[in-house]
């Protein structure tokens, strides 16, 4: 079992949502500890591709992953808009690197469709489902199955 614990007590859950490059994405903000501005980071030299580096936050030592390498979308370019979703997972914290942070919305568990067949098998598993978000279709990553995902 995960250290990391999905909204459960109900259907309805608060989603954070960014955007990797125009695809607007969300996680349930359960997951979220905080998010940061980018800051220097430490290269691990013969990390795997999507690793950036690793950072030290207020003590704590926080490695970088670029979200949209490791769903296997594109190489993110860091601009003033970049940030870092820090989320806790198994006893250590990560940092999601995303293109922007947009907002909060709720959503509805019930109304989470499975991501559609054309989309290739890796980046499907890494979601829990789309979600229609006022007519915007949102992807909904599933950061358990992101980060267990060591090997690639």
């Amino acid at each position: 079992m995960s250290a990391m614990t999905k909204s459960d007590g109900g259907k309805q859950i608060l989603i954070s949502t960014f955007y990797l490059g125009d695809t607007l994405m969300g996680i349930d903000t359960v997951c979220v500890q905080e998010v940061i501005r980018i800051i220097e980071m430490t290269t691990v030299f013969h990390a795997p591709e999507h690793i950036l580096g690793i950072i030290n936050l207020r003590g704590r030592i926080v490695t970088i992953v670029d979200l949209a390498r490791k769903l296997d979308l594109f190489e993110s370019q860091i601009t003033p808009d970049s940030r870092i979703i820090i989320v806790q997972w198994n006893d250590e914290y990560v940092g999601l690197l995303v293109d922007r942070i947009h907002d909060a919305v709720y959503a509805d568990r019930n109304n989470f469709i499975p991501p559609p067949p054309s989309i290739k098998e890796r980046q499907g598993h890494f979601l829990e489902g789309v979600y229609n978000a006022n007519d915007h279709l949102m992807a909904i990553v599933d950061v358990d199955k992101v980060l267990a995902d060591t090997d690639k």
